[in-house]
């Protein structure tokens, strides 16, 4: 038994809360052990396992009713705290709802703790938030705004309710309507509000670079290295030299090439592929070996623990790592020597996994790829095109075939294949956008995709066997409260599929099986989404239910993913064969803390990426007010229905309010507003004509109207 075991049964067992030197003397520890046990019991209270009250004494928080995590508030006054301790497979147990008048003095993002007032069935609870444990906010990002005796400083993100208080002798040079960065002088308390000072003007809300700007300040993310990290990335070879690939697999000879979109500058992944004599295939999948260059504990090292991910806006890329590896070295460079990690997978004529082998390796692309014109080789079979690539026309008919299978196989086994293309944003020369389009995905992204998911999954399977210490990527079952939800909306679309019990990936994909071809088709696929947990990077193999995978990692992009380059340092311990009970103790200790905050880190990258297309999209919409547009209703509230238009790949919202002709009720589980008199409703996925009414850029948000009865205008040529 671990101490982390020991200290949680000993802490269960208790009648009441413990100081750390009685749960020392309960455990039979010693005075030397006190520092370990007060460092793993700071972890512990971190990842919501106990909570730390006043007075220093240490419990279980179901014993208190008391729930640890995050904060995410709402711009209408209330919020939700989100768990640390993610529940038990198949607990109903649900984030915790605080009213508008029980977060007292905490802020959107903050860890807190809330005590439980409320049990509501279901596994729906309501509290209130009774300590602060960690401030998620240092500085603030919004429109300044002065006044006689005082200004403010209102929040870019409206999920922070308190407009920031500012002394005119702390405003600096700011001007009314100037985006600002505030720092937080004191924050806020029953009586009075937050207080802060101007410390930076990023510009003004008419400025094209302003969005992404606003929200890499909003999330703190660090746009640029520190002098150390960027010393160190400068000491790093230009160059692989034959004293760096002794040692190695020289792969340089196979015919290899990397796949990517028009617009990547760092290839971390790349293929080969044969087919054998038996009619069976072998597949390549070579990775760059990142962790050669970023040793354990280097400035390099921590800076990316820090960011966890990359980040990708519409107009700027904020790295993991540096240019000089990111774009440099460990970027997969045609016609040039890099060193990879390589896993070599034998499959069947019938796409079927014989046998594996992996390597330290030493490769040469022979041709950087795009998606594009992979899918006019293979798919479109552009007569020039495959001219032009005539000595590597077998491996990609090959990858075309084996993909296929690989698809295929994993379907049948239940695998969720999601089509949830991303709007993508066109910007021109000066960073405008001009267009808003949905993201194209054609038969090269699916190759990519099915060798990826193909080496990640050998590696996951490997590590799995060998019992040794391991990050994973898991994805839990969906709780039965989503569950329920789900099988009422699949009744409401006439669809006889039904999830029992016993839920499997199996399930899923029949529902987006049914759906296809269908108008709703789009639309189930994302409801379906949101019925599921969300992936998150663990210790412990849970298993992979969307992949219905028994054991999945992430070890194919190391250059933007830190997870990968920890898979990569374990994987290479393995290989050279230095992981020894020593360092097997160490990564048992590292690797929860590590999957924690990548899990995190994940979640804050997507959500600033979401943040600043909506922006974006938002903005491009301010001279579009009174156009009319056909969209499908894609979600229903009790103050309205969103609407997604089809030209643009926008979403907007019909209020309540704006409907005059009936007074209409929100019926939850038909997922539709219905009116009292005339039984005229609005559901989910139905089609609908609407006029943009009103863009406002202050709550970024796009109102709609109905537009029935009128007919579309021309479109406007050279308009999609």
């Amino acid at each position: 038994m671990t101490k982390r075991e020991a200290i949680l049964k000993t802490v269960s067992r208790s009648e009441r809360p413990l100081l750390v030197k009685e749960l020392m003397n309960l455990l039979k520890l010693h005075r030397e052990d006190r520092d370990e046990v007060k460092k793993l019991l700071r972890r512990m209270v971190r990842e919501g396992e106990i909570i730390r009250l006043r007075g220093r004494r240490y419990g279980l928080p179901q014993k208190m009713d008391l729930v640890s995590g995050q904060f995410r508030g709402h711009r209408d006054g209330y919020g939700f705290v989100i768990p640390d301790k993610i529940p038990e497979e198949g607990s109903p147990v649900s984030d915790v709802y605080i009213g508008d008048r029980k977060y007292h003095e905490a802020m959107h993002g903050d860890r807190v703790v809330a005590r439980i007032e409320r049990h509501k069935g279901e596994g729906r609870r309501e509290g209130s938030i009774i300590r602060i444990l960690e401030r998620a906010h240092h500085q603030i990002v919004g429109r300044f705004e002065s006044g006689r005796d005082l200004a403010y400083v209102i929040p870019s993100d409206r999920r922070l309710i308190h407009d920031i208080c500012i002394p005119l002798d702390q405003v600096g040079r700011a001007e009314d309507g100037d985006v600002v960065m505030a720092e937080i002088l004191s924050y806020p308390t029953k009586g009075r509000g937050p207080e802060g000072r101007v410390v930076k003007i990023l510009g003004r809300l008419e400025d094209s670079e302003i969005d992404t700007d606003t929200v890499i300040a909003a999330y703190e993310i660090s746009p640029h290295f520190t002098d150390a990290v960027l010393a160190e990335a400068d000491q790093i070879v230009e160059s692989v030299t034959e004293n760096m690939c002794e040692g190695r697999m020289d792969f340089r000879s196979l015919p290899t090439v990397t796949i990517d979109g028009e617009r990547a500058r760092d290839f971390d992944d790349a293929i080969s592929i044969e087919v054998q004599k038996h009619g069976g295939y072998c597949l390549w999948v070579h990775i760059a070996d990142v962790a050669h260059y970023v040793k354990e504990d280097s400035a390099l090292a921590r800076e990316a623990f820090s960011r966890g991910t990359s980040i990708y806006f519409p107009d700027v890329v904020v790295p993991m790592f540096p240019e000089k590896l990111s774009n440099g070295i460990c970027s997969l460079k045609p016609k040039e020597d890099r060193l990879t990690l390589t896993a070599e997978m034998h499959f069947s004529a019938e796409g079927l996994p014989l046998s594996h082998r992996l390597f330290e390796s030493v490769i040469r692309s022979d041709a950087r790829m795009t998606y594009t014109t992979v899918h006019q080789i293979v798919e479109a079979k552009d007569p020039a095109v495959r001219a032009e690539y005539t000595a590597l026309l077998p491996q990609f008919d090959a990858m075309h075939a084996l993909a296929v299978k690989l698809r295929a196989h994993r379907l049948e086994k239940g695998s969720i294949d999601f089509d949830l293309p991303e709007a993508e944003i066109i910007l021109d020369a000066g960073g405008e956008t001009i267009n808003i389009i949905r993201e194209q995905r054609n038969i090269a992204h699916k190759i990519i995709e099915e060798f990826m998911l193909a080496a990640n999954e050998t590696i996951a399977e490997e590590m799995t066997r060998r019992e040794v210490p391991f990050l994973y990527r898991i994805h839990d079952q969906p709780p039965k409260d989503r569950i329920e939800t789900l099988n009422d909306l699949l009744r409401q679309f006439g669809l006889i599929t039904r999830l029992g019990e016993k839920v499997s990936p199996k399930g899923f994909s029949e529902i987006l099986k049914a759906v296809e071809g269908r108008p709703e088709e789009h639309l189930m696929h994302k409801v379906v989404l949101r019925s599921m947990q969300q992936a998150r990077y663990a210790f412990e193999n849970h298993g992979h239910f969307g992949l219905a995978s028994e054991a999945y990692t992430h070890f194919t992009s190391p250059i933007r993913r830190y997870p990968d380059l920890i898979v990569h340092r374990l994987l290479k311990s393995v290989m050279n064969k230095t992981l020894g009970k020593r360092e097997q103790t160490h990564w048992q200790k590292k690797l929860p803390e590590i999957a924690l905050h990548c899990s995190k880190r994940e979640r804050l990258a997507v959500d600033a990426e979401r943040e600043v297309i909506k922006r974006k999209q938002v903005k491009f919409m301010t001279d579009k007010v009174g156009e009319q547009h056909t969209g499908i209703i894609s979600g229903v509230t009790a103050y309205g229905f969103f609407v997604q238009l089809e030209a643009y790949f926008v979403e907007g919202l019909v209020r309540m309010s704006s409907l005059l002709d009936d007074y209409y009720i929100f019926d939850e589980k038909r997922h539709a507003l219905i009116g009292r008199s005339h039984r005229r409703a609005y559901r989910l996925g139905q089609s609908i004509e609407v006029l943009i009414a009103e863009v406002d850029t202050e709550n970024w948000q796009i109102d709609l109207k109905l537009a029935e009865g009128r007919k579309l205008p021309r479109r406007r040529r050279g308009s999609k």
